[in-house]
């Protein structure tokens, strides 16, 4: 590889995910850290799409939440500004419906290992429940939070856990970037 490719790799887009049980911030990280490094953010697609059912998600549904989380972030890649932050990805799609159906669509397990993330930012649990009516289980948050370790070790994911409060958490998700993005910056520059 020239250096010219070496010395631009390093501004490749790199994917962020945000992920978590329910009532951990999500989406309010998402966009303090959109707003922070001035680049866009994948909102969640399962949670327009659920707020307009009538009815409790079916398998079918949980398809189409999957295809739109997808379609979603390949529309928001070319918006980025280095880094993409994602609001959730279609790893919950899996998870719920584990939980639900007992096993995952097909697709989702086919994509799993073909999309991958560079870094997930996975919110720890230490946050109050705050309600909402598209969120179901307070009760199950010690499991999901389970959940969701076992599921990015199966990924072998690069991820760091965000704790904390307030500014506290804030900081945390920052500095588990900065370090991500510095150590990336670091490897480039060494293999010069």
């Amino acid at each position: 590889m020239a250096k010219f490719d070496i010395l631009n790799s390093k501004f490749e887009i790199k994917k962020i995910a945000i992920v978590g049980p329910e009532s951990t911030g999500k989406s309010t990280m998402s966009a303090f850290l959109a707003e922070h490094y001035q680049t866009a953010w994948v909102p969640e697609f399962a949670r327009d799409y659920c707020a307009a059912l009538t009815e409790p998600p079916t398998w079918q549904d949980e398809i189409n939440m999957f295809y739109g989380q997808v379609a979603l972030e390949e529309e928001y890649l070319p918006k980025a500004n280095k880094l993409l932050i994602c609001d959730t990805t279609f790893i919950t799609v899996k998870i719920w419906s584990d939980h639900t159906f007992g096993r995952s669509p097909q697709e989702v397990l086919d994509e799993l290992p073909k999309r991958p993330y560079d870094l997930y930012l996975l919110l720890d649990i230490d946050m109050p429940w705050e309600y909402d009516p598209l969120r179901d289980f307070p009760h199950l948050r010690e499991h999901f939070m389970g959940v969701w370790h076992k599921e990015l070790k199966e990924l072998d994911a690069n991820y760091v856990v965000i704790s904390g409060l307030g500014q506290e958490r804030y900081d945390s998700a920052l500095k588990a970037i900065d370090d991500f993005l510095m150590s990336n910056f670091e490897f480039s520059i060494s293999n010069l």
